[in-house]
């Protein structure tokens, strides 16, 4: 039973003195049955960012988590699982993010999913408890990003056939926008030497970027949903960073950075700021959207290896 209709239930059986006819009771509407647009659902703000690039005014596009939070571990509210309900597609990432992904979309089992990772060959993760499963943070590379573009352009046009053109239109643009960040942030990171290259952040986040633009990766964890600093990964990479003369170390937005600041203080290097990986930040941060999470990530790593921006 739905929401609206528990609550005409309600008011027939238990409110007879104010004499109301359930059948002269309206049936109330929810809030996406009174909008003419569909309702897109997305896992993460990333992702609804991506696709509002695609959707522009056609569709009503939101993520089921908000600014600053931790998507792996995520659990579901009432809300959310009303709105699940209400929705006319679900996006996701795929390759084991959302862990509480199955729980949230049985909620909503007759409602389209479209996994915007599929048909993409992953990176694999090499060590730790997660050793051959997917790297699952795919979008953090521009160029598979158009992959991400692709999937959500044809679950649109499936949805919305009549918007068809104006989907593949936005979808040019924008995948010419991710084309152009790809070559600046090549660019950019192109100024550090090579023998420097090596990224340290708390989670392996960085992978598909570091691929991109012949980087190494370090890091604490592999995923945040194994967010523990166990002494034997605090001393792998306090070792790494002291044995590489790294000078500088990060973490990400929707973590504690409190591990790394140690790792910082051991081995005399900078702790240079939070990544936005898993979370765009608000309106008003400096990564409100992907193209901005992209280069402020940028920009502190360049700011940390002491290259002018």
């Amino acid at each position: 039973m739905k929401r609206f209709s528990l609550i005409r239930y309600l008011l027939c059986a238990f409110i007879p003195i104010f004499l109301i006819s359930c059948k002269s009771l309206p049936e109330a509407k929810s809030s996406k049955e009174y909008a003419s647009q569909p309702l897109v659902l997305t896992t993460f703000t990333v992702l609804a960012d991506i696709a509002r690039n695609i959707s522009g005014d056609r569709l009503i596009i939101q993520s089921i988590t908000k600014p600053g939070a931790e998507i792996h571990g995520y659990k579901p509210t009432p809300s959310d699982l009303v709105r699940a309900s209400e929705a006319d597609l679900i996006l996701e990432n795929g390759l084991g993010l959302e862990l509480w992904a199955a729980k949230f979309i049985s909620s909503a089992e007759n409602i389209p999913r479209v996994v915007l990772s599929d048909g993409m060959k992953p990176l694999l993760i090499e060590e730790d408890v997660y050793r051959g499963k997917p790297n699952p943070h795919a979008w953090m590379s521009p160029k598979r990003a158009l992959h991400y573009v692709d999937n959500i352009t044809k679950a649109f046009i499936k949805l919305d056939p009549k918007g068809a053109k104006i989907y593949l239109e936005n979808a040019r643009r924008y995948k010419n926008e991710l084309t152009q960040l790809d070559l600046e942030l090549r660019r950019a990171l192109s100024q550090i030497p090579e023998n420097k290259r090596i990224l340290v952040s708390c989670e392996g986040a960085l992978s598909y970027l570091a691929d991109d633009y012949g980087f190494i990766e370090a890091y604490l964890w592999p995923v945040n949903a194994e967010s523990q600093v166990t002494p034997r990964r605090m001393e792998k990479l306090i070792q790494i960073v002291s044995r590489n003369n790294v000078p500088v170390v990060f973490c990400e937005s929707t973590v504690s950075e409190k591990p790394q600041l140690e790792v910082a203080r051991i081995t005399k290097s900078t702790f240079g700021g939070k990544f936005f990986v898993d979370s765009l930040s608000e309106k008003d941060g400096p990564a409100s959207t992907f193209l901005d999470l992209q280069r402020h990530n940028v920009k502190l790593i360049l700011r940390g290896f002491s290259i002018s921006e």
